[in-house]
């Protein structure tokens, strides 16, 4: 029976080349930027789940409120993380990550500029996924003046991933020796970096400072539960430790200090959330939000729906084509029920044929939607596994669910009406008919408002005054040799000498740079916090508000 069904769906819709033809294209269409924006949502929400204890892995994170300034913080205390393991026994393990800025790397008399290092404790590989080719995780970073360094950078460097023992140079006076090899590490990873330093080469993170946060702290739990136990403790955690600098620095207890309306508080965000739910200050890299992730959905959904009610309103509306097949049909025997399995059988036979068709279309567009979106989206074995699935679902789904209106209600028909010729008034009508072609303009009309809206924030940010003039400004960079301000204000006064150099000028900072120097200053020595103010602090020279041609609200620029 079922061979007889889909022998005949296909006559049917070879008879019918052009509708056949419409509908594929207008399906495929729709299915292709729903799978593009699936991929898009899938990706986003893969973060950090290639770590096989990301369900008990957690980050600490810092909240503090002084007077009117409030701000979020991905970082904490240098001692925490040692403190955290040694004093609650749920605690498997910790680990901190600081980010070491950029450093140029000697590959024979070249130097290079690498921005992805950070320092690392050596519990780094215990606690995340990040498999080691060579080199013993347990010791990788235990030993000051170590580094491990990913596949990529061993290629690079040394044209070969067997390289533990090995010495990098960097900025020219500091050796390091390469204790492990990992894998590269996963795209889909809140932090991206290809040398890891051991932390005990950086001499700040042995400070036993309670009231200062600056690194990126990690805790492994032995059971996915117990973080709710450490974010009861943390309170009396923090008061224990934190307390008395602050009564030593503030003048003031911790429970003064809230009951003043500040606070300084720790919390808990779980690793998969730290890309779509955290943009606090001291992140390892940029994140995203879970808003993008709901409004592609969204719109995903949408296109979806337009596509099939466009299905439906097509299949109906030639209905009067198809009213005499049915009244023979029936006349013959046929039953409703048959009559609507071979409707559907049609509709699932277009959707399977939209489907594949949306599926190439897709990969053949993967490339510059990358680009737009700025991912590397990529279609591997493990992709299909889920991919090829979720589109038989979808071909049974909305061949379903796109078919069931034009074969209930082509089957409706009366074979005497059909056959008299008393049904073409009919067809013209219909409520259902007219809700859907509302329904499909409204969808329509919103998404074509939303594109406008998002075309004008575009705009608006392109054109916006950044309080700087960036145009015709050059960044001097992979510079080892102006390692001394001396050496780097000779080099600037050269520059200056050169035909068509309007300024120039040396800063620590720039106004597009995502590190960012944030200090608490207070107006007087009387430390009110409801005084404070929460700025970035910049190290510039005389030149630079000139330079980037900076308006001055008051006052007057620097001088020499």
């Amino acid at each position: 029976m079922i061979r007889n069904y889909i022998k005949t769906a296909f006559r049917t819709l070879l008879k019918n080349k052009g509708f056949t033809v419409l509908n594929v294209l207008g399906l495929s269409l729709g299915l292709a930027s729903c799978l593009l924006i699936i991929f898009y949502v899938v990706d986003e929400l893969s973060y950090d789940r290639y770590n096989t204890k990301a369900d008990r892995i957690y980050r600490v994170n810092e909240d503090l409120k002084l007077g009117e300034n409030s701000v979020l913080y991905a970082v904490a205390m240098p001692p925490l993380a040692q403190t955290l393991k040694s004093e609650f026994p749920y605690v498997e393990n910790t680990v901190r990550i600081k980010n070491a800025g950029s450093k140029h790397v000697k590959k024979g008399t070249t130097n290079i500029l690498e921005n992805k290092m950070a320092f690392a404790d050596p519990s780094l590989f215990d606690v995340f996924t990040l498999p080691m080719i060579s080199g013993s995780p347990g010791r990788a970073l235990a030993e000051p003046n170590s580094v491990v360094i990913t596949e990529s950078m061993a290629k690079k460097y040394f044209n070969n991933t067997n390289v533990v023992g090995k010495t990098l140079t960097f900025d020219d006076n500091t050796f390091y020796k390469v204790a492990g090899v990992i894998r590269d590490i996963p795209r889909a990873s809140h932090f991206d970096f290809d040398f890891f330093i051991s932390m005990s080469t950086f001499p700040d993170s042995r400070s036993t400072e309670w009231l200062r946060s600056d690194y990126n702290t990690y805790v492994l739990f032995k059971n996915a539960a117990d973080h709710k136990k450490l974010e009861a403790a943390l309170p009396a955690f923090l008061n224990k430790y934190s307390g008395p600098e602050m009564q030593s620095q503030l003048k003031m207890s911790m429970a003064a200090f809230e009951k003043s309306g500040s606070f300084f508080r720790l919390n808990l965000t779980p690793l998969t959330d730290i890309h779509l739910k955290s943009n606090s200050t001291g992140e390892l890299g940029p994140n995203s939000t879970v808003q993008y992730v709901y409004i592609f959905s969204a719109i995903a959904l949408f296109i979806l729906l337009i596509a099939c009610v466009n299905f439906m309103n097509l299949s109906t509306a030639r209905s009067s084509n198809r009213a005499r097949e049915v009244g023979v049909r029936k006349v013959l025997g046929s039953s409703r029920k048959s009559l609507v399995f071979q409707f559907l059988t049609e509709s699932i036979l277009v959707t399977f044929a939209a489907t594949a068709i949306a599926f190439f279309a897709a990969m053949a567009l993967l490339p510059a939607f990358n680009q737009l979106a700025g991912k590397a989206i990529a279609v591997n074995s493990q992709t299909l596994s889920w991919l090829i699935p979720a589109l038989l679902g979808i071909v049974l789904i909305v061949g379903s669910v796109a078919g069931s209106y034009p074969a209930l209600f082509l089957s409706s028909f009366q074979p005497g009406s059909v056959l008299k010729g008393k049904l073409s008034a009919g067809f013209k009508g219909g409520g259902l008919r007219s809700f859907l072609v509302v329904f499909q303009f409204s969808i329509s009309i919103f998404l074509i408002i939303g594109t406008l809206v998002i075309y004008k924030q575009l705009k608006y940010i392109q054109n916006k005054d950044l309080g700087y003039n960036r145009n015709q400004v050059l960044i001097v960079q992979n510079t080892p040799e102006l390692n001394s301000y001396n050496t780097a204000k000779i080099f600037k006064q050269e520059v200056k000498q050169i035909p068509g150099v309007a300024n120039a000028t040396l800063t620590g900072y720039l106004p597009t740079a995502f590190a960012k120097n944030t200090s608490i200053f207070f107006k007087d020595a009387t430390f009110d916090q409801k005084k404070a103010l929460f700025p970035q602090t910049w190290e510039v020279d005389e030149d630079y508000i000139n330079t980037l041609d900076m308006k001055m609200a008051a006052g007057r620029s620097f001088s020499s």
